[in-house]
């Protein structure tokens, strides 16, 4: 042992504990951090979701919704997180908001993210409605390629087509041109469509 332990009063030893480098401190009470900030217990609410967390005093908002964002697939900056009534900012730590063990958080969506989610859903419903024209094109001049091919053959055999045969299918081909051509597509299925 030496002096500075020795100097302490047998009593009082449980209350302090020797650091590696030969520090003597204080021990730590149960439900402390390494740093000595507590640790709080909180449930956050999103939706009919809960979703519950043990973390330091001196986490961030921003760093718990890094968290949340694993969670609800919500990304950071979409996220909206409330307590007592006010959204916190993300540079505030939960000690400096108040918040204590058991404290609960309700998570919201931003609103712009909402209308973004939207319009994502309708240009994909869009794409999917060009993708099933195009492809209904598609397969009407399979039909017409079978009977231009049949006409081919018996041009190519020697065999006289009638010359009506000709102009069918040309118009039916013409048919479905017009029909790929009026198809509204973006991206892709615009692609798509150029390559049909």
């Amino acid at each position: 042992m030496n002096q500075l332990e020795e100097a302490i009063d047998i009593d009082k030893q449980e209350e302090w504990e020797m650091r590696p480098g030969g520090m003597l401190v204080q021990k730590r009470e149960d439900g402390t951090e390494e740093d000595g900030g507590p640790m709080f217990k909180i449930k956050v609410s999103y939706g009919s979701s809960f979703y519950d967390f043990v973390l330091p005093c001196k986490f961030t908002f921003g760093e718990l919704k890094k968290l949340l964002a694993q969670e609800t697939t919500l990304e950071p900056e979409d996220q909206r997180l409330f307590f007592r009534g006010r959204e916190k900012d993300d540079a505030e730590t939960l000690l400096m908001a108040g918040l204590k063990d058991h404290s609960k958080l309700l998570l919201m969506e931003r609103p712009a993210s909402k209308e973004k989610k939207m319009e994502e859903a309708r240009k994909k419903e869009e794409m999917m409605k060009s993708y099933a024209a195009i492809a209904e094109v598609r397969a009407e001049v399979d039909k017409l390629s079978q009977r231009v091919s049949s006409v081919e053959a018996s041009v190519h055999s020697g065999t006289k087509v009638d010359e009506k045969e000709f102009i069918i299918s040309t118009e039916l081909l013409m048919v479905q041109l017009l029909k790929l051509d009026s198809i509204d597509a973006e991206g892709e299925a615009k692609t798509q469509r150029k390559n049909e």
